[in-house]
């Protein structure tokens, strides 16, 4: 009789969680489930078993970690994710399960940048409010422009990978684009459109590295959203900041080893031009 498989809880839907979820799928005596949200689109679907939704806060997710019998969760969403983060910090707390947080590293201006750091989508807002800019592009996945939702001006262009919840700035333009990557396409945008400057988070993803990037090249101001602080009790939980550190983790810990000090990432992403246009993928974190 085959013992039981090892039940891992990937919380994602990112480039990121896809190439952890391929890396375990296959490892001996590991079962593999992907918690997506409802509404997000994933190109290809992630190999195991999929869960669509939330769980309920803390306590539904606490009891459902018990309930499947989860050995470990890893918590692959976007930093600025801070909810499902805060979740997953409390609900593995209360079950007693390891955690891990994927944390890619934050991106470093480079020589020629002109970023302007910001604390939320509130303060972008008030600094394109009082900018000389008439177009402006919104570069990002969020589905709540927040306060950009409001500006009359400068008019937006938003290029993102699903359509953002009202409400939406009027006059503004939307751009359906879920490859992420690719430096010309994005000078391309900028350039038709006549964009004076851009917004985006600091996900530390390859599609934001492509609109810095393309930025940088045409010479035009950045409002970078800065990312929120990590919700209290993260302290506890191990850290990775690839799929390859973050696999290594989740093997020792199913192999009965320390669950703490996952592969910290030290430093940032500097961000240079690829070489060619990286190919097809999820939303990264």
């Amino acid at each position: 009789m085959q013992p039981a498989a090892h039940h891992v809880l990937l919380l994602g839907g990112t480039t990121v969680a896809q190439a952890l979820a391929v890396d375990l799928v296959d490892a001996p005596g590991v079962r593999v489930t992907s918690s997506l949200p409802v509404d997000r689109h994933v190109p290809v679907p992630p190999p195991g078993e999929v869960h669509r939704g939330g769980f309920g806060g803390p306590e539904g997710l606490a009891a459902w970690l018990r309930d499947h019998d989860v050995r470990a969760v890893v918590d692959a969403t976007s930093p600025f994710s801070a909810r499902i983060t805060s979740t997953a910090v409390a609900a593995c707390a209360a079950a007693d399960v390891p955690l891990l947080l994927l944390d890619r590293p934050a991106w470093l201006p480079q020589p020629g940048d002109d970023w302007r750091p910001v604390p939320d989508l509130d303060a972008a807002a008030e600094v394109l409010r009082d900018g000389p800019w008439e177009r402006a592009l919104v570069a990002g996945g969020a589905r709540d422009l927040g306060a950009l939702g409001r500006l009359e001006r400068p008019r937006l262009v938003l290029r993102v990978p699903r359509l953002p919840r009202p409400p939406l700035p009027a006059g503004c333009e939307v751009v359906l684009r879920r490859r992420a990557g690719d430096v010309d396409g994005e000078v391309a945008l900028m350039v038709d459109r006549g964009v004076g400057v851009v917004v985006t988070t600091d996900s530390g993803g390859p599609g934001g590295a492509a609109v810095l990037v393309a930025a940088r090249e045409l010479d035009l101001p950045v409002v970078v959203v800065q990312r929120p602080p990590a919700p209290p009790g993260a302290e506890r939980a191990a850290r990775a900041a690839d799929a390859a550190s973050a696999s290594a983790w989740v093997r020792q810990v199913l192999d009965g080893g320390a669950a703490g000090g996952g592969g910290a990432a030290g430093g940032g992403a500097p961000l240079r031009r690829p070489a060619a246009p990286p190919a097809p993928s999820a939303t990264g974190r």
